[in-house]
């Protein structure tokens, strides 16, 4: 089973001038080809004066990949940019680099490594998050009690994410799968039995990995 994923950890942008030509790499997350698609379109519009608009994405769920050249010699531009995020195994984001034509030729391998650069250049800018796979759980939790739980959620690799305050206190958390079992026995432990953890779902939330350049 998939436990994690590497993604952009927010929007990117790089650009720089070759031979006269302008090159502007943008990156984006997306959770979907629809939305990776929606900024492919908003960059056409907004570059509609530029020479081309290249772009691919990567989407873990349904695992789609694909890429375009955009009037580029076939293999100069899209390909080679998807390779970038491949080779890093970066997933769930669109990637978009317009180019402004100079007037000067730069061959097939001139545009291999210009739209290279300006895809890692993107991706630089971003950053790197990792989207692991945590159990969603709560707890009805004595408020005596509530330090200690909240010290054994930590030790455990565990999220608060929101808490309620009533004659308990409801706490609401994420959880790595493999500490699970381990931090439920503990609350039980600790509350003699009066209090017990209910697992209710699973996603992936991000956890930092690597900060953007800048």
């Amino acid at each position: 089973m998939l436990t994690r994923r590497l993604v952009p950890a927010m929007p990117g942008e790089y650009f720089f001038t070759e031979k006269r030509s302008r090159f502007i790499g943008r990156l984006w997350p997306a959770g979907s080809e629809k939305e990776a698609q929606e900024y492919l379109r908003a960059m056409r519009a907004k570059h509609y004066d530029a020479t081309h608009n290249c772009w691919c994405y990567r989407i873990s769920d349904p695992g789609a990949m694909r890429y375009g050249d955009d009037g580029e010699p076939q293999g100069t531009a899209g390909l080679p940019m998807l390779e970038v995020f491949r080779r890093e195994e970066i997933s769930d984001f669109c990637c978009v680099v317009t180019r402004y034509f100079g007037g000067v030729l730069l061959g097939a391998g001139g545009l291999v490594r210009a739209y290279s650069r300006a895809a890692k250049g993107a991706l630089d800018a971003s950053g790197v998050s990792a989207l692991e796979r945590r159990l969603e759980a709560s707890l009805a939790c004595p408020y005596p009690l509530l330090g200690e739980v909240r010290r054994e959620l930590g030790l455990c690799g565990g999220t608060e994410e929101n808490a309620q305050y009533g004659a308990d206190v409801c706490l609401s958390f994420l959880i790595p799968d493999e500490s699970a079992d381990a931090f439920a026995r503990r609350v039980t432990e600790l509350s003699a039995g009066r209090a017990a953890v209910r697992f209710t779902g699973e996603r992936f939330a991000p956890v930092p990995l690597r900060e953007a350049i800048r």
